[in-house]
């Protein structure tokens, strides 16, 4: 089995910045690509951004130039840094990992202010 543990969100003024953790323990051996989804209310889940093994990155156009997503193989992390965030930006976050299937956190609440 494989556990995710997310960190970092909060409420935040627009403009302002977070930045989402999350840790993945467990029954570990290789992991394929981690990722970041959200959901905002009355919405379909998206992708925000993934990141593989070795370093390849997808981002929503929407969040292009103001997100960056990085991983510490070394520590099974992935980390969403997020930047001029909008109102429109305000969603609960879902950190995602693939190994031999995905796994999903429960989500962590990201509010922005406008």
């Amino acid at each position: 089995q494989v556990q995710l543990v997310e960190s970092g969100g909060g409420l935040v003024q627009a403009g302002g910045s977070l930045r989402l953790s999350c840790a993945a323990s467990g029954s570990i051996f290789s992991i394929n690509f981690m990722g970041w989804y959200r959901q905002a209310p009355g919405n379909e889940r998206e992708l925000v951004a993934r990141i593989t093994s070795d370093g390849n990155t997808n981002y929503a156009d929407s969040v292009k130039g103001r997100f960056t997503i990085s991983r510490n193989n070394a520590k099974n992390t992935v980390y969403l840094q997020m930047n001029s965030l909008k109102p429109e930006d305000t969603a609960v976050y879902y950190c995602i990992v693939f190994i031999s299937r995905d796994y999903w956190g429960k989500g962590t609440l990201v509010t922005v202010s406008s």
